[in-house]
């Protein structure tokens, strides 16, 4: 089973509490290799008041998280009764399996808050190989070469007309390769 993104339904204004109970949950019940990252969609805005300008952080999708994870019975027992949880969107209820977000959709919504659906940390490094999903390299496997976090890219080495070449793509536009 791969690891996917699915949006969970919270009582509005408890996200952040959601959030908090949810990797608690995962980690007091083992579930650390089914339930991975939990995210709040957010946004900065700026405000002025009075001539005042301030910063602040608004949700993206009030009363709405984002889990990814290995939809498991046991996974999807374990979100849908972490406290504030009232279920998962696009599933038909009476304990169906909800769908998926597709890989372009979770993508816009981690890009605008500066995230990749691949964690940096925790599955690349430089020699892991991957497969280019889109843009002008798609279809194509590189390695890794160099990872910049700041900027969301990596530099791969792909094999271009038998010549071992360079190429630099953005992190939405590769998968690690199984």
């Amino acid at each position: 089973m791969d690891k996917q993104w699915y949006v969970v339904n919270t009582y509005s204004g408890h996200e952040n509490k959601v959030k908090e109970k949810l990797e608690m949950r995962a980690e007091s019940m083992d579930m650390q290799d089914y339930i991975f990252r939990v995210i709040v969609p957010e946004h900065k805005e700026v405000e002025e008041n009075n001539g005042v300008k301030t910063e602040k952080v608004r949700k993206t999708f009030p009363g709405y998280i984002l889990v990814e994870m290995v939809m498991s019975d046991e996974a999807w027992y374990v979100v849908r009764n972490t406290p504030g949880v009232t279920g998962f969107i696009g599933s038909s209820g009476k304990g169906a399996k909800p769908t998926p977000l597709q890989p372009y959709e979770i993508d816009k919504i981690l890009n605008n808050m500066g995230m990749s659906r691949i964690d940096v940390d925790k599955e690349l490094e430089k020699g892991t190989r991957v497969r280019i999903v889109s843009g002008p390299f798609a279809a194509m496997f590189g390695v890794i070469d160099e990872i910049d976090s700041a900027t969301q890219k990596v530099v791969l080495l792909v094999d271009l007309f038998g010549q071992e070449t360079s190429v630099e793509v953005e992190l939405s536009e590769i998968e690690v390769a199984n």
